[in-house]
């Protein structure tokens, strides 16, 4: 059971649209996924300038990928080096605690995950 950054069970981030590393709703991770998609965000329109400017277009449809493209207000599972490196932007978008995996820690404090988190 893969666990969350509050120590229980890591929950569904997105089904629509399908999010995560594999593709399965949740921001789980593994051997193979070398970028670490382990937060669940809710995307800004700040978050979808900012990832597009360090060369990440999340807003842009590719559906040779099966890829719609993202809209403000959309979760999905963002590499945990990319938030942080939005939140030293100040772009970071709003993080769904109870879905973001426990291994995001590795990049960043839960203090400043708490302080994006979504309010439910």
């Amino acid at each position: 059971m893969a666990t969350n950054v509050l120590g229980t069970e890591l929950q569904t981030c997105s089904t629509d649209p399908l999010t995560g590393f594999y593709r399965n709703g949740c921001c789980d991770t593994g051997g193979e996924d070398a970028g670490v998609h382990t937060v669940c965000a809710r995307v800004t329109v700040e978050f979808l300038a900012f990832s597009a400017e360090v060369g990440n277009d999340l807003s842009t449809p590719h559906p040779e990928f099966g890829f719609a493209g993202l809209s403000p207000g959309d979760q999905w599972c963002l590499c945990a080096s990319r938030w942080a490196e939005a939140l030293e932007a100040d772009a970071a978008p709003q993080v769904v605690l109870e879905a973001t995996h426990a291994r995001t820690l590795e990049w960043v404090d839960l203090a400043d995950l708490k302080r994006h988190a979504v309010a439910e």
